[in-house]
């Protein structure tokens, strides 16, 4: 993500917090449908994950209906409210990548699929892009 936005920056953030959320949420699909014979604690804890991460991005939008109708600049509280929902998405990206982590080390229906190791890994790649974009925001807006 490039800084140069200016005042559009907040937008900026809401869209890719937005389209990362809906990214982590659709790979615990992909996983479940990846590895069929994935055992049922991983299974539940995918599908709990996917719920609060479409939480997350459900959030995300409703910030960017807000900032897209305020007619004003952006006030500080509301600026706020939109860096505490970054903080909060990266650390929630920080513990899904935990999950794949230990999906990968304990999962044994994924370990005998070569498909699923890569595709996992791939997924992790693409969290942990989010947790590079999310941290180097934060450390610019501190």
């Amino acid at each position: 993500m490039q800084f140069y936005y200016g005042e559009k920056m907040p937008l900026r953030i809401l869209d890719e917090g937005e389209f990362w959320k809906l990214q982590e949420a659709e790979h615990t699909d992909v996983i479940r449908a990846l590895v069929p014979n994935l055992e049922a604690p991983f299974v539940q804890a995918l599908q709990v994950w996917e719920q609060a991460l479409s939480q997350t991005q459900a959030a995300f939008v409703r910030y960017i209906e807000l900032v897209v109708r305020m007619e004003h600049p952006m006030n500080p509280a509301v600026y706020g409210e939109i860096m505490n929902l970054v903080c909060f998405a990266l650390e929630q990206s920080r513990q899904f990548v935990q999950l794949l982590n230990q999906l990968g080390l304990e999962s044994q229906a994924l370990k005998s699929n070569p498909t699923a190791i890569t595709v996992l890994n791939h997924i992790r790649r693409e969290s942990e892009y989010f947790i590079g974009i999310a941290e180097a925001l934060l450390q610019v807006k501190k």
